[in-house]
């Protein structure tokens, strides 16, 4: 497999598609040496099954793992850490890893739980966990699905997964762009396996799957999210972060340059949608360095809202994120804006705290 080559395979049998594709990318020849220390980095940012749309389907995972061990690999470690807000031993067993990893005996690294050491990330210092220093060959396994604050997610951010809590929030205050973009020169992915089966092309913690039964193989993680942004009708622009690593020399940032290869045919009835709810509810909100999972549980509520025709009595913008620390206002959502008028505490609180407590701000306050 070439690297400016990406892989597509389409079905409904995800464990035998993805031992399908690896042997048609010819992965045994990419690792070489079978003493290699192999990590899997999947995408279990909340517990909550694959069909929900935000976390990598075990069945691709388990193909990975048959795949190496049938050829001859056995030092193999899945790590993972959760967004803030949830823990990843819970999405670890509602995502059905705890049996995947049992049945297979591959150890599992919970990284909200791991040591870290810093790393210079081309003049940006990183905290990175420890276990990513312990591979010698990393697998990248992310969800292709929307993200409510970079529009995408997929290879690229999926990193984000190897770093300490702490340094997550501070990627919020950072803006998350430039630090995704720099974490990848810290961290290199060696090969990725798309999980493009029922992603959410709105929300990063699920709930709108939209079946597309896909998975792709790749080298060049920013070729891959390019790609991933043309699919979804977005230009690099519109995420930062893709043409930062490309400057960075992290990969190629130009979708044209990739060659697709699709081993079968797929149903001609697949579409993605070109208008996104997130760019339709970010309106009623004013952000400033929200973490992923306060902001992601917001929109998803705003959507509710505005199902069931009350958002557009919201007069009031809704202040979220790190920025309204030991700020005044009138509406805010999480702990970073307990010194406003209305506030609903939380770090983060959930959907459906939100979703009451705009409800009832609605109704009772305008």
């Amino acid at each position: 497999m070439k690297k400016n080559e990406i892989f597509m395979i389409h079905g409904t049998d995800y464990k035998d598609m993805t031992k399908q594709i690896l042997n048609q990318s010819d992965l045994v020849s990419q690792i070489g040496d079978k003493e290699r220390k192999i990590g899997i980095k999947p995408n279990l940012v909340s517990p909550s099954e694959a069909s929900y749309g935000a976390t990598t389907h075990p069945e691709i995972v388990a193909g990975i793992i048959e795949y190496l061990q049938g050829n001859g690999y056995h030092h193999i470690t899945v790590m993972e850490g959760s967004w803030v807000g949830d823990k990843t031993k819970d999405a670890f067993s509602v995502c059905g890893y705890d049996r995947l990893c049992e049945k297979y005996q591959v150890p599992f690294v919970d990284t909200q739980k791991e040591k870290s050491y810093i790393c210079d990330c081309m003049g940006m210092q990183l905290s990175i966990c420890d276990c990513v220093k312990n591979v010698d060959y990393l697998i990248n396994v992310p969800v292709l699905k929307g993200h409510c604050q970079t529009r995408i997610t997929c290879a690229l951010k999926n990193m984000k997964g190897l770093i300490p809590n702490k340094e997550k929030r501070r990627f919020h205050s950072m803006g998350l762009h430039k630090p995704i973009a720099h974490l990848n020169c810290g961290i290199h992915q060696d090969f990725v396996v798309v999980d493009n089966i029922c992603g959410d092309l709105d929300f990063e913690d699920g709930g709108n799957p939209v079946t597309m039964n896909r998975i792709w193989a790749a080298i060049d993680p920013v070729l891959c999210d390019s790609y991933v942004c043309h699919l979804m009708n977005y230009e690099k622009e519109d995420v930062p972060y893709i043409g930062i690593a490309e400057k960075l020399k992290v990969g190629c940032g130009d979708w044209r340059q990739a060659r697709i290869v699709r081993y079968n045919d797929e149903p001609q009835n697949i579409e993605i949608p070109k208008e996104r709810k997130i760019v339709e509810l970010e309106d009623a909100v004013e952000e400033v360095d929200s973490c992923s999972a306060c902001y992601g549980y917001l929109i998803p509520a705003l959507d509710k809202l505005k199902q069931e025709g009350l958002l557009d009595n919201l007069r009031t913008k809704i202040s979220i994120g790190q920025g309204y620390r030991g700020k005044k206002g009138k509406l805010g959502i999480g702990h970073c804006t307990k010194r406003f008028d209305h506030h609903l505490e939380g770090c983060p609180p959930t959907e459906n705290q939100i979703y009451d407590f705009l409800k009832d701000y609605i109704l009772n306050h305008q």
